[in-house]
């Protein structure tokens, strides 16, 4: 029987153990069974009950106090989560083997994780071996994309973790509880969004030539191929939360008897979701 994980990756700040918190929440009201484990050997505190803490085998403290280290915050995280990378046996003991295990693991948010360090990338493929169906979850501050340079800065974060782990990925824009309605009604349009008129507002700005050609590149790289889109996560609306589980479920097909959906069928679920919930919010 398969086992599913959700890697719950994206900057510091983004929300992950809010997510976590609240996806955790969500499940016991359906009557399903969701545990986390922390992998983030710098966290303080946390709101929900974990079947292990990465910090039982090391934190990041300790070795920034270490005399014979002396690592820094940045330099302490990586030498944590390398020396993890080589006692998976550790994370494997903890885990146990339960049929139908459905994980959610709370990352670490420095993105050199996810861009050219390989700890992230042998953690996907350890799962892999262990019978788990892995879907990153990338989350980004939806007040952090409410321009347009700083949304494109927020799509190339999730991409370079969708390029260097190799697994399906569900990105979604956080904190939409915390949004004024005119800023909820301006984010609607970088949840599904056209790159190419996203061109014409960043290029205005711009004035040298060679990054307006750039700027240009990337955007009709994204465009042309649908690479990103963002599931708006307002956790004080389990219609929100809901929608974001659906996706991450039919990602990982969770559950035998869930019928096998194409990629086509999704994407008309995720937009009439996505449709359903603005008009919910202007109902209000």
């Amino acid at each position: 029987m398969p086992r599913y994980a959700q890697l719950v990756m994206g900057p510091a700040g983004s929300g992950k153990s809010t997510y976590c918190s609240a996806m955790v929440q969500h499940c016991e009201a359906l009557g399903r069974a969701v545990q986390v484990v922390n992998l983030d050997p710098a966290a303080e505190h946390f709101s929900y009950p974990v079947m292990a803490d990465i910090r039982e085998l090391i934190e990041v403290d300790d070795v920034m106090e270490d005399e014979s280290l002396r690592f820094g915050p940045n330099g302490g995280l990586v030498f944590c989560m390398e020396y993890f990378a080589n006692n998976f046996s550790w994370l494997e003991e903890s885990l146990g083997h339960v049929e139908d295990d459905y994980i959610l693991f709370d990352c670490p948010g420095q993105i050199e994780l996810y861009t050219h360090l390989p700890v992230m990338k042998q953690l996907v493929e350890q799962l892999q071996q262990w019978e788990f169906r892995v879907c990153g979850v990338f989350l980004v501050d939806s007040q952090f994309m409410v321009e347009s340079f700083k949304f494109i800065s927020g799509v190339l974060a999730a991409l370079s973790a969708m390029i260097s782990l190799e697994i399906p990925q569900i990105n979604i824009m956080t904190k939409m509880d915390l949004l004024s309605k005119k800023a909820k009604k301006e984010i609607e349009k970088y949840l599904d969004p056209d790159m190419y008129s996203m061109i014409e507002d960043s290029t205005n700005i711009l004035k040298s030539k060679r990054f307006k050609k750039l700027t240009k590149s990337i955007c009709g790289l994204i465009d042309d191929y649908g690479m990103v889109r963002f599931l708006p996560f307002d956790r004080s609306d389990e219609e929100s939360v809901n929608i974001v589980l659906q996706h991450i479920d039919f990602t990982i097909q969770y559950g035998e008897d869930l019928e096998f959906k194409e990629p086509k069928e999704c994407e008309e679920d995720r937009s009439a979701l996505v449709d359903e919930y603005f008009q919910d919010r202007v109902d209000e």
